[in-house]
């Protein structure tokens, strides 16, 4: 089912930043986004990126110590988003990175909030060309855990999340 709701050109635009992995300078590295959540607008009639809701990579290290922690902190407790979270892993084999889609939809949210953001999720996937990873979240419990992004990202043979052991 449908809602109507459109995708903001700046959510696209944030997308395929985070999507292209191209040599930059060590300045525009810094400036790429670790994680970014995006919520419907005030008419509820677009998707676009929530204001001051990312993490930046030049961010860890100074001001975050741990992105995933960080991230999970982003989410609003009552209401719903959609999130990119862009996953530093490795397993036995190599160092991997992913971006991972994340619909955030917590049982506090109120029904409608959940209705229009699940009628409304295809509208963003179908912008976010070539995830891998897609993710439903139903509360804090679910995502609190970082060894359940590793099952996300590639089962047991995960070893370690944003260099992190598991």
């Amino acid at each position: 089912m449908a809602s109507g709701v459109t995708v903001n050109d700046e959510v696209i635009r944030v997308f395929n930043d985070m999507k292209v992995r191209k040599s930059s300078t060590q300045e525009e590295v810094r400036k790429r986004k670790k994680a970014v959540l995006f919520c419907l607008s005030e008419d509820r009639k677009k998707i676009i990126v929530e204001e001051g809701k990312q993490i930046l990579v030049g961010d860890i290290g100074e001001t975050v110590e741990d992105p995933y922690g960080c991230f999970v902190k982003l989410l609003p407790s009552n209401d719903c988003r959609y999130a990119l979270y862009d996953a530093t892993y490795e397993t036995k084999e190599s160092k991997k990175e992913d971006l991972v889609f994340i619909f955030w939809a917590p049982e506090s949210a109120p029904l409608k909030s959940k209705m229009i953001y699940a009628s409304s999720k295809d509208a963003i996937k179908k912008k976010f060309t070539g995830i891998k990873h897609e993710w439903q979240v139903n509360g804090l419990d679910d995502i609190q855990d970082r060894r359940t992004l590793a099952e996300k990202l590639g089962g047991n043979v995960v070893v370690s999340l944003e260099g992190k052991p598991l």
